[in-house]
């Protein structure tokens, strides 16, 4: 190969070298950018979250108040766990040949009232709480009460969330 040959070979080679480096750190510094992202996100509560309603109370209402949703959602805990087990046992019972309509309506009759059970529970308690807070921290105690949709209910289509089943 010709000198001049070589030199234009190794002009090429340094262009590309040089190219590659480029998009090599614009990829690291991009990556690295995109981690800390979502790093953040994981870490900072979500909007209705109990971290973000306990942040908001005064600092000496909240190690009590924490206290006492904490043994309120332990107490309903048994209930919700039935409720759950009895679902469960409903949706395997459907799926199989050992289909029974009445045990199925029983399965989930038994399940809708563990529920009902743990939330009422959990609104008396809350109820209760709400009875022993004074000014601020009772308006942002008074947030628990929202009845949250269920998370586990897939979009529609157009972006709507499923309507909630029909009461019987």
């Amino acid at each position: 190969m010709t000198t001049r040959g070589l030199k234009i070979a190794l002009g090429v080679s340094v262009a590309l070298n040089l190219f590659a480096l480029g998009a090599g750190a614009t990829l690291y510094v991009s990556q690295a950018r995109i981690a800390q992202q979502v790093e953040a996100q994981t870490r900072a509560p979500r909007e209705g979250s109990p971290q973000r309603l306990f942040d908001r109370l005064s600092p000496e209402e909240r190690p009590r108040i924490r206290a006492a949703m904490r043994a309120s959602a332990l107490a309903a805990r048994p209930d919700f766990e039935l409720a759950r087990d009895r679902r469960r046992d409903a949706i395997a019972m459907a799926a199989t040949e050992d289909f029974d309509p009445e045990r199925l309506t029983a399965l989930l009759a038994e399940s809708r009232a563990a529920d009902q059970r743990g939330r009422a529970r959990m609104e008396r308690d809350t109820v209760a709480l709400l009875a022993t807070v004074e000014g601020q921290d009772r308006v942002v105690l008074a947030d628990i009460l929202k009845k949250r949709r269920d998370r586990s209910r897939t979009a529609a289509p157009g972006g709507d969330r499923m309507a909630p089943p029909a009461a019987e």
